[in-house]
């Protein structure tokens, strides 16, 4: 029998965990998260990472996994992903892929191929001063020579795209439009997502990012940054983060900060929805704010 993925997308604040949850603890499965940011430990109110008392109700995974000041990179999480899985359908139980990281979806349910090669800093920057030099088109005929589909594709002005794809395909010796390709992947797929019309997301939005306020986000960044972990570290200059950083910097009033985190968090709703198309045929679309919302989950699948 195929093994099959349940997954939960969607915009941020659209309910995704409860919903998951919900559909775990009916279908006894094991819910694997798909938030770029919620694999940091210690990251908690500011990614609106599950709750100790949700995470006890069923099993979770890939949450915590790594510390903020840690490399992590699409290919390492969707090598964990893929083993989690494993193991999940091993024990005979469903899993429940989710999140808002798009990437992070897709990757799991197309089978992506992702070169697992780390930045090579020195041949980015002597690719980089070739091209202030003598001009972007000297890295465009390099690529031609050893990618030429890859040439092709790529904008020419994109100059750091153009030489990612000259740094994987010297790595790997496999042309990066190679990569670009995808695998089935071995088990069905049901898509549920979730939508709320943009005014009503927006009051969601704003609601939590003052709940995350009183629920400590200013001493949780305080905390973070005790340990060691600076104010300049990528996981740091998350959406809440970076923004509390300049409050605790003296750059920004509390208010000044507060709305600033919910400006940007309608901005990442907003790219999110690329990701997450209201015309994909592949997701069953419900309306978050449903009051029916579990039972007609379950009658997608």
């Amino acid at each position: 029998m195929t093994p099959r993925l349940i997954a939960v997308a969607g915009a941020t604040a659209t309910g995704k965990t409860p919903l998951a949850i919900a559909l775990a603890r009916r279908l006894d499965g094991e819910i694997v998260n798909a938030d770029s940011r919620q694999i940091y430990r210690g990251m908690d109110i500011g990614t609106a990472k599950p709750s100790a008392v949700e995470r006890a109700t069923v099993p979770h995974h890939l949450l915590d996994i790594i510390a903020p000041d840690e490399p992590f990179s699409l290919a390492l999480y969707l090598d964990r992903a893929r083993t989690t899985l494993d193991e999940i359908w091993a024990r005979g139980k469903p899993p429940i892929l989710v999140g808002g990281t798009g990437q992070y979806v897709w990757s799991v349910i197309e089978g992506w191929r992702v070169p697992r090669v780390p930045p090579d800093h020195a041949l980015r920057a002597e690719l980089q001063e070739r091209a202030e030099r003598d001009g972007t088109e000297t890295l465009v005929a390099d690529l031609q020579a050893i990618d030429a589909s890859s040439a092709e594709m790529i904008d020419r002005r994109n100059v750091r795209r153009i030489i990612r794809a000259i740094e994987v395909t010297r790595a790997t010796g496999v042309p990066f439009s190679d990569w670009r390709k995808k695998d089935m992947p071995p088990f069905g797929t049901t898509i549920v997502g979730l939508r709320l019309d943009r005014t009503a997301l927006h009051a969601r939005i704003d609601a939590r990012v003052d709940a995350m306020i009183a629920a400590g986000l200013v001493e949780e960044v305080q905390a973070l940054t005790a340990s060691g972990y600076g104010c300049d570290l990528a996981a740091m200059g998350s959406i809440g983060y970076r923004e509390i950083c300049g409050y605790l910097s003296g750059e920004a009033t509390l208010e000044a900060a507060t709305a600033r985190i919910k400006t940007e968090t309608h901005r990442l709703a907003r790219m999110q929805h690329t990701w997450f198309r209201d015309d994909d045929e592949r997701i069953a679309w419900l309306d978050a704010d449903d009051t029916d919302l579990v039972e007609r989950a379950l009658a997608t699948m």
